[in-house]
């Protein structure tokens, strides 16, 4: 048997069966497919693919389903994917453009990614080996209370409150704001803590305290957490597509819990490519009736060149071209975005 033509035989079953969720019968193939050969001939090749586990048939009669073993053939012989179109390229770009801090892009780009491939979408997110300080708001809350704000130079935002033996007024605050920006802007953690007596040296005798206790706090919010965090999306993606499981419950259960999906991307070992498990490849049992598609991002090169992943977990019954695409050129604009 030609095995570029009994190739060409999986593909068009795959390709059939992904979009009609029917098995697929030779004369299918034969009427919507150019393979040069006749129906009966292409039957042969369905026997002989059938023999290799590539497909089954799911009752008398019918026509013929991929198994995991076919779409992963299927998969590995993609020898190029297509890119986006000019048109999604600049909806991409447009979408994430609007984004105001580190915490937006990435519900933006969760959100872009499970529209974009109709599935469930997940981002991790990246987590910093250093951070810098862009900006520190404080806001009075009440007595002695304060909120302190950190931006970093990548975009995130985080905030802590902290209770001082000082009650502040509002010139108070308005002093400490603009000197913990002189002197602390574009320092990283270590070297804040090392340049509190310089911030001391302008100001007052009664606000020296408060810098100390400030910039403790600003401190530790530049600090990595070390936690994995990440964020989803399309959960309806994957309810619309419950019919493609025989039990849907511990791939809700596995999302809901997300300990599978920090766990999953933990492991891989991924480049700027790719990566994509199928079915029973997936060593967690949630996963056993479900595909992952997932790509790396890069952090800034001066946060330690962090990689974080991103990536999608649906049916085996997938457009896996279009969903391998669409997660690789995601990943691609949102390194680009954190890296500009």
């Amino acid at each position: 048997m030609n095995d570029d033509r009994r190739l060409g035989v999986l593909r068009a079953i795959v390709t059939e069966y992904v979009h009609t969720r029917e098995p697929v019968g030779s004369k299918v193939i034969a009427q919507s497919h150019d393979l040069g050969v006749s129906s009966a001939t292409i039957r042969n090749d369905m026997a002989l693919l059938e023999e290799a586990g590539l497909i089954y048939q799911p009752h008398t009669s019918a026509g013929r389903v991929p198994t995991d073993k076919g779409y992963r053939l299927f998969v590995d012989s993609l020898s190029a994917l297509k890119p986006m179109s000019d048109p999604e390229r600049s909806a991409v770009e447009h979408f994430l453009e609007d984004s105001s801090n580190l915490d937006d892009v990435v519900v933006r780009t969760v959100r872009l990614l499970a529209q974009v491939t109709h599935q469930v979408a997940v981002v991790e997110y990246p987590t910093l080996a250093l951070q810098m300080l862009k900006r520190v708001e404080i806001v009075d809350l009440a007595a002695t209370n304060v909120l302190v704000i950190v931006v970093t130079d990548s975009g995130r935002v985080s905030q802590d409150t902290i209770e001082l033996r000082t009650q502040l007024t509002s010139g108070d605050i308005a002093v400490l704001r603009e000197k913990l920006n002189a002197v602390f802007s574009a320092l990283g953690p270590d070297e804040i803590l090392a340049s509190v007596e310089a911030l001391k040296a302008l100001l007052e005798m009664r606000l020296r305290d408060v810098a100390d206790v400030l910039a403790q706090s600003i401190a530790r919010l530049l600090r990595p957490s070390g936690e994995s965090k990440i964020v989803m999306a399309g959960m309806s993606n994957l309810a619309r597509g419950a019919v493609d499981f025989h039990d849907i419950a511990p791939v809700l259960d596995a999302l809901e819990e997300q300990v599978v999906l920090m766990r999953l991307f933990s492991e891989l070992q991924l480049d700027d490519d790719v990566h994509v498990s199928i079915g029973a490849e997936n060593e967690h049992d949630a996963l056993a009736e479900a595909s992952v598609v997932a790509s790396t991002y890069h952090a800034p090169p001066r946060s330690g060149d962090t990689r974080a992943h991103l990536g999608i977990v649906g049916p085996t019954r997938m457009d896996y071209a279009r969903t391998m695409a669409s997660v690789r050129a995601v990943a691609a604009y949102l390194s680009r975005y954190l890296n500009r």
